[in-house]
């Protein structure tokens, strides 16, 4: 599964460090849409609603958003029981809501939790972003 994340937000860097930590078996490629040259790389794909929300390809082509796309992705790493109650049906309707108002401001949420503004610590030790 190819994962779409925004490298100026400083939580969703934290996830995918801990994403990566986890990811003994190379299920997934993390790929930062702020990086130069990413709509080159992939010209297909509508940068605005990448950077509107995570998004993720998964193998058979089939591409996903939001909190369906953390949860698979925590389960591909071996840890997806903790994210499946958000995606039970009840729970998956206010879960998405939060996750769509988390989306729209994740720089200032970020700010407020983790103190590192927008842009801040891009980088993920190791990762090339060039699969």
């Amino acid at each position: 599964m190819i994962i779409f994340y925004d490298g100026y937000c400083p939580l969703c860097m934290t996830e995918m460090k801990h994403l990566k930590k986890r990811d003994k078996h190379k299920r997934l490629t993390l790929v930062d849409i702020q990086e130069p040259g990413f709509n080159e790389r992939y010209p297909t794909l509508d940068w605005h609603a990448l950077n509107a929300r995570i998004h993720a390809l998964r193998d058979d082509g089939t591409l996903i958003t939001g909190l369906d796309v953390t949860h698979e992705a925590w389960k591909a790493v071996g840890v997806g029981w903790l994210y499946a109650p958000l995606r039970w049906p009840g729970i998956r309707i206010i879960a998405d809501a939060f996750y769509n108002v988390f989306a729209k401001h994740r720089y200032t949420i970020s700010y407020l939790l983790t103190g590192k503004k927008r842009g801040c610590d891009r980088c993920i030790p190791g990762e090339t972003n060039d699969k």
